[in-house]
């Protein structure tokens, strides 16, 4: 992805502004890592662990390709959940879908406990799923692919437009194959 997604701005949604801020290190390791070790958000992401586990897995991103953006979510300027936004065309996801040229994937989590349960993420994630669309005139459509046991994950997703299309035996995981659509973009 070649776009700064910080230079996307602000996003309004009914629960605030919205925006992503790419992840730094080490300034958001400790916040990132605190986040990761809630019993909750490891039960499907698996980074619990002290900062160097954490550290890790953003490394991965942050040194690569440039494919994967980890990127902190603000909201009226709070830093209250993580996403990576890839392509995942060009992932090793694309082996287990029929991908497009350009799909573009997400992933989050709500960090502070208080965010979550309340409909947010569903929010967050139409917010963002409509301007990945916008700004990426490629991009057909977002994915996503969280575990299928998570269903507060894949309501929330299916809240903010997002079709079930599947569901894919992942090498760490039996996921929900979440879409967005280009055509179901409001004009």
């Amino acid at each position: 992805m070649t776009e700064d997604l910080a230079e996307w701005g602000e996003i309004p949604t009914p629960a605030g502004r919205f925006r992503l801020d790419p992840v730094r290190l080490p300034e958001h390791l400790e916040l990132l890592t605190g986040w990761m070790n809630d019993p909750e958000v490891d039960a499907f992401w698996a980074l619990a662990g002290p900062p160097a586990v954490t550290e890790r897995h953003l490394r991965a991103q942050l040194d690569g390709d440039g494919r994967s953006v980890p990127c902190l979510g603000l909201l009226d300027g709070e830093p209250m959940s993580y996403w990576e936004v890839y392509r995942a065309d060009l992932d090793p996801l694309a082996a287990h879908y029929p991908a497009r040229p350009h799909d573009t994937g997400v992933h989050l989590l709500l960090g502070p406990a208080a965010s979550r349960g309340r409909g947010l993420g569903a929010q967050l994630l139409d917010a963002l799923a409509e301007l990945i669309l916008r700004r990426r005139p490629g991009c057909g459509r977002v994915v996503a692919e969280p575990d299928v046991r998570n269903r507060r994950s894949v309501r929330a997703f299916e809240r903010a437009g997002f079709r079930a299309a599947a569901e894919l035996d992942l090498p760490d995981k039996r996921a929900a194959l979440m879409v967005r659509d280009r055509d179901l973009l409001p004009a």
